[in-house]
């Protein structure tokens, strides 16, 4: 696919381009913790009995537990609590956002100190410090079943991973070229450095007995009647693929693309100079992928680069914390404000929008009747994204009952078809988190098992 953006000058000739700058700008947003550093961190736990941070964790990790194998200096066994309950807890470390998790509901936030313990970074230092000879989770007897799973992203590899526990054959397919999902491709560089995803990824599948397709795309070469027929389970784990439109003239136009887009093209760079970069943009949305966009966008060396949203600070579903990210980073956010009119250059390139005024009135958003222009030479949605309808194109899967767009499930993540299952992103249970994806994942491992067991038992 054509790049919208392919027109514009590159990194290396917006500012005064430094290599070394460039690459410092992308490196680790949050230095992982130093022995010491844990160690101390670590011994200011409480080591809650009804730990308020374990209920706040959408994969019930228990906090308390690592944390004291953490000042105990038992790094393995720290690890080895995290990943039996989250297999992902490594990347979940670097992405979550503890601050309106784990680390809000910390104890430590009522006392003197207002300080939470970093929950987040302690995980982080036992997944990366962590030394095993061999992986730490075995396989049981084979069980001679053999399921499917849709999708390398966190929901399908969390899936994957606990059936394979269980003794079950999995083959993962994926419709990129590598795994990972949004991990590989959708978070910000500087939140998942030095090829993080990847590693992770060999480290899940040194458990055995998981093969992944790659190229295989639901809807297009691969049909939810041919996975039934062919395995004993299905589970679909499929993102959010459709960018939402704005509905206005001219979206098609050179200049104006998809956040997510030009993240995953960031993300897959080799030299970062060479990414096309506007000295002006735009980016319209509220959560953070936005604050993503923007902040990368201002690294790589634009110099005017804002984000708009149409209603109010208190209403962003980006966290405060990825707000101050972006204010850091030199970021101008304008709110109160709904996109109008793209307004194109006589070449019919983005030359910036147009923006009504808004407010609320009654709980509905309304347009004051004021507007006012913003010049850009790149303007990014970042509005949300959409389940594709096209992955579920096939007869069957077009059989399976829906919540809105997404799929339909039940509490144990059944889909209204027969032995196959759905999570993370593409249904509606739970908030669109890598860790409730990762959560989703295992649950559905669960209960797949637990199906599959009570059919060979009945046979």
């Amino acid at each position: 696919m054509t790049n919208p953006l392919d027109y514009l000058p590159s990194a290396k000739e917006v500012g005064t381009y430094d290599p070394q700058a460039l690459a410092n700008n992308f490196s680790d947003l949050h230095p992982p913790l130093t022995d010491r550093q844990a160690i101390i961190e670590s011994q200011r736990c409480l080591y809650c009995y009804d730990a308020p941070c374990v209920e706040a964790c959408p994969s019930d990790i228990d906090i308390p537990s690592f944390i004291r194998q953490i000042s105990d200096s038992n790094i393995n066994g720290a690890a080895e609590t995290i990943l039996e309950a989250n297999i992902l807890g490594g990347s979940c470390a670097r992405v979550c956002p503890t601050e309106i998790l784990c680390e809000r509901s910390c104890v430590r936030n009522h006392d003197a100190e207002c300080q939470p313990v970093l929950i987040g970074l302690l995980q982080r230092h036992a997944t990366d410090n962590m030394q095993f000879e061999q992986h730490p989770f075995t396989r049981a007897a084979s069980t001679g079943q053999h399921i499917a799973v849709v999708g390398a992203g966190p929901a399908g590899l969390s899936c994957a991973h606990r059936l394979a526990m269980f003794g079950h054959q999995v083959t993962i397919f994926e419709a990129e070229q590598k795994p990972g999902g949004l991990n590989e491709y959708g978070i910000a560089r500087y939140k998942m450095t030095d090829d993080f995803a990847h590693k992770e990824v060999a480290f899940l599948l040194e458990i055995g007995g998981i093969d992944i397709q790659y190229g295989q795309r639901l809807g297009s070469n691969l049909a939810l009647s041919t996975l039934r027929q062919q395995y004993d389970s299905v589970f679909i784990g499929l993102g959010l693929g459709a960018s939402r439109a704005l509905g206005l003239t001219g979206e098609e136009a050179p200049g104006l693309m998809p956040a997510v887009e030009y993240i995953k093209t960031l993300r897959q760079a080799t030299d970062l100079g060479s990414l096309p970069v506007s000295k002006r943009c735009i980016v319209i949305g509220a959560g953070n992928t936005a604050i993503d966009m923007a902040t990368q966008m201002s690294r790589l060396g634009a110099t005017e680069v804002t984000l708009v949203y149409r209603r109010g600070l208190e209403a962003m579903s980006a966290t405060d914390h990825e707000q101050e990210i972006a204010k850091a980073n030199g970021v101008r956010i304008v709110t109160w404000a709904q996109p109008d009119e793209i307004m194109l250059d006589t070449q019919g390139r983005v030359a910036g929008m147009r923006f009504a005024k808004t407010v609320e009135k009654a709980g509905r958003l309304m347009p004051t009747g004021e507007a006012f222009e913003l010049a850009a030479e790149a303007i990014f949605k970042a509005i949300g994204q959409g389940f594709d309808d096209t992955s579920l194109s096939d007869t069957t899967a077009a059989e399976l009952d829906r919540d809105g767009e997404r799929i339909h499930v039940d509490e144990m993540f059944r889909t209204s078809l027969p032995n196959v299952y759905a999570g993370g992103d593409c249904v509606q249970a739970g908030q669109d988190l890598t860790v409730q994806a990762v959560q989703h994942g295992k649950q559905a491992a669960h209960a797949i098992h637990q199906a599959l067991a009570a059919k060979q038992e009945a046979a």
